[in-house]
């Protein structure tokens, strides 16, 4: 079913200003993943799915986000060499969403087992059950490392829908956990009152779901927000970090589905990408919802390539 799935990525192309070191740019380093890719490696795949936002009742877009995506990285300046690797997008048509979740877990899986760093790009948030699905099936997943979701997110996407959508993917994945008997910390950083209902709230709360509210997390509130993501690291040993971009302000992210009126400002959002990514735990990380219909001058999209960029170039190693 993947290989019906899952296509060829498409080129990275760029503004080329030499071939040098002092020179490079990510579509220099980025090349199709093949069966000798080496281990230590970013991986990126894309989830281009709609599927998930459209039962949520949100707005179409987000099928174009992961090449929305790798278009913005291209052109962005690494400061030293390393290797990174396509593996093609994982593509949801005829409302074969699980199916696309499905396949895109046997992917990062993959990816996990081979020693590899995968990045997924959404797509609506309907992405995490399928990243969560790799990250439960790969290797490094042992009975003794408890996995740490982190989500950067104005929604706790906690619904009970009968029919899974971008808002029911953290309640199916803790419905799934305890069903195995497995212990997972679900933590959410950027919460909006006004956009969870006390419902919701009541959910978290039976699911002993961490979270920190927008109110909570302006640039003043740095330490507030470091003690926030230090006791979730010290609780966990794998993580997995989700970032939906409509945590960020409107003015700052356009392009999704939701746009905040309020949002966490940007600067804390690379504050706390940076901690995980410096913290020896970061398995896996996806970025969701970018919709670039609706973006303005690729704002939405240039953000969570930069964010993308100090991940991935920030990571310290998974010791296996």
């Amino acid at each position: 079913m993947m290989e019906n799935l899952l296509i060829p990525p498409p080129p990275w192309i760029g503004r080329v200003d030499g071939t040098s070191s002092h020179h490079l740019r990510w579509h220099q380093a980025v090349t199709p993943l093949h069966d000798d890719s080496e281990p230590g490696a970013c991986v990126f795949v894309g989830f281009s799915s709609d599927e998930g936002v459209e039962r949520n009742k949100g707005r179409r877009g987000a099928a174009r986000g992961p090449d929305a995506l790798r278009a913005a990285l291209a052109s962005m300046a690494l400061a030293e060499p390393l290797r990174a690797y396509d593996a093609g997008t994982v593509a949801v048509t005829d409302n074969r969403l699980e199916a696309g979740q499905m396949a895109l877990g046997s992917v990062v899986a993959a990816t996990l087992d081979a020693g590899q760093f995968p990045v997924v790009l959404g797509g609506g948030h309907e992405v995490a059950y399928g990243t969560y699905l790799g990250l439960a099936q790969a290797a490094v997943r042992t009975p003794k490392r408890r996995i740490g979701i982190l989500n950067l997110d104005a929604h706790f996407d906690l619904r009970s829908d009968p029919v899974p959508s971008s808002g029911t993917p953290f309640r199916q994945i803790l419905e799934q956990e305890h069903a195995a008997g497995t212990a997972l910390q679900y933590s959410v950083l950027g919460i909006s009152q006004p956009s969870n209902t006390t419902a919701l709230f009541d959910t978290a709360r039976g699911y002993d779901v961490r979270y920190l509210l927008d109110d909570d997390c302006s640039v003043s509130d740095r330490h507030r927000v470091a003690v926030f993501v230090s006791e979730f690291l010290s609780d966990v040993d794998l993580v997995y970090l989700t970032i939906d971009l409509d945590v960020l302000p409107a003015a700052v992210a356009p392009g999704v589905s939701a746009p905040a009126a309020y949002g966490v400002p940007a600067e804390t959002i690379q504050f706390v990408c940076d901690a995980v990514a410096a913290s020896g735990k970061l398995a896996v990380c996806d970025v969701a919802e970018l919709n670039p219909s609706f973006d303005i001058d690729n704002r939405t999209a240039r953000t969570a390539a930069r964010l993308i960029h100090r991940i991935v170039t920030k990571r310290v190693p998974i010791v296996r």
